[in-house]
């Protein structure tokens, strides 16, 4: 289907004029396109994991941004923030239902942008 054929299906909104703070799309767009947020749920789509195996995993991110990014997706109902009965305390992140179905969704996209023929800024 193309878009125009797309819309009013499902509760897709017609296009029009529109600034982009009205657009839900672009919010999670926008959202997404933070530095680290999508590795973050790629990592937690296998397992939760701890804030310093997540460090581990994102070469180059600071513990603060780390810390901020995953208080974002939580705040997003993406992530859940689960504490670990160990000493000295601490907690795992996971994926919560949201997050799984927005990480099948970022799935898609990977194989839509592996598709040959796609050009990449250089």
């Amino acid at each position: 289907m193309t878009g125009s054929a797309l819309a009013g299906v499902g509760g897709l909104d017609e296009p029009q004029p529109r600034r982009p703070i009205e657009c839900p799309v672009e919010d999670w767009l926008g959202f997404l396109g933070h530095r680290w947020n999508a590795l973050i749920l790629w990592h937690l789509q296998a397992s939760a994991k701890r804030h310093g195996e997540l460090a581990i995993l994102l070469p180059g991110v600071s513990a603060k941004v780390l810390s901020e990014r995953l208080h974002g997706l939580e705040m997003r109902g993406l992530v859940i923030r689960s504490p670990i009965a160990t000493f000295p305390r601490s907690v795992c992140y996971s994926l919560s239902t949201d997050g799984e179905a927005l990480v099948a969704i970022l799935d898609r996209l990977e194989l839509w942008s592996r598709r040959p023929g796609l050009s990449r800024p250089s």
